[in-house]
């Protein structure tokens, strides 16, 4: 992922007005993420328990969006998995996460979900959390497959937030 400053992080999101952007509490990190590690930018809002950002490069710029986790969790007992990064995790370290949709359908209350890590860290799991069938594969074309078909995967929500 290319790098991005806070003002192109706040004007990327597409799914919340300006006011609700301007408010938006950037990763503790924000200054020394390793982008070019980055398939997304994902985080939890500190301020805002419920409240999780997702911003990947499109088409040339950078889109970002607005998510609300769910109220309740799974059980730590469940298993689950991100339907995203596609991690096989326990129940409670993956949430189910809604983002409004663009326009008139957002204002309506219309919305779109999925099952996404809690922690919105997705991108550091398809480096770092190496399926055991892939094992025996070179790490770096892992890496690189799966940081492709995370960031498809993002790409589909992203079309499901547009559709009106």
């Amino acid at each position: 992922m290319e790098p991005l400053t806070e003002q192109q992080v706040r004007r990327s999101f597409v799914n919340c007005s300006k006011g609700e952007a301007k408010a938006v509490t950037l990763p503790r990190d924000f200054g020394v993420l390793p982008w070019e590690e980055l398939a997304l930018l994902g985080w939890r809002d500190p301020r805002a328990p419920l409240r999780g950002y997702l911003v990947v490069h499109r088409d040339g710029h950078p889109v970002g969006v607005s998510l609300r986790a769910a109220e309740t969790r799974m059980s730590s007992r469940t298993a689950a998995m991100c339907l995203l990064c596609q991690t096989a995790q326990t129940g409670d370290a993956i949430s189910l996460f809604t983002a409004r949709r663009i326009g008139g359908a957002g204002r309506n209350g219309n919305t779109v979900g999925t099952y996404i890590c809690a922690d919105l860290g997705c991108a550091q799991r398809v480096r770092t959390e190496i399926p055991p069938w892939l094992a025996d594969r070179d790490p770096d074309e892992v890496v690189a497959e799966r940081s492709a078909e995370l960031t498809q995967r993002v790409q589909g929500f992203l079309d499901s937030v547009h559709r009106p």
